[in-house]
């Protein structure tokens, strides 16, 4: 009886992810991998910084991942009306940007040896995402 519960549980869990959105790719396992990493590495470098965790923020982060899965559900969604395969890709790369930005950032606040050039990347394009705010 468990295994038919765990068959159908597995089941309509992939069922939900094709749906939502259109199938696995490695792609989608690449940006689920940098959410992943990007969570952690805020947590550790919070940790380095003597930062108390906070639960609210925390909370938020996962909010906002979580958001941009939404977006890339939505996004997928409209590939499907349109017959192309354009929008979550566009998404995907989008956000699979900020991810590795954030990393990058979080590495940084460990005191991790990071290269000028790289961090000058990331000094330019946090600029411009504040001039779009």
């Amino acid at each position: 009886m468990i295994q038919i519960g765990f068959n159908f549980l597995t089941a309509s869990l992939g069922t939900l992810l094709t749906y939502a959105f259109g199938g696995w790719n490695e792609l989608m396992s690449l940006f689920l991998l940098a959410i992943a990493v990007d969570y952690f590495t805020g947590i550790a470098a919070s940790v380095k910084e003597h930062k108390d965790l906070n639960s609210q923020v925390s909370l938020w982060g996962l909010l906002r991942k979580g958001l941009m899965l939404l977006v890339i559900m939505l996004a997928h969604r409209v590939d499907l009306f349109l017959g192309t395969e354009l929008m979550m890709t566009g998404a995907i790369y989008f956000y699979l940007a900020n991810e590795f930005i954030s990393i990058t950032e979080n590495y940084g606040r460990m005191g991790l040896p990071l290269p000028s050039q790289v961090k000058q990347i990331i000094q330019v394009l946090r600029r411009k995402g504040e001039d779009h705010r």
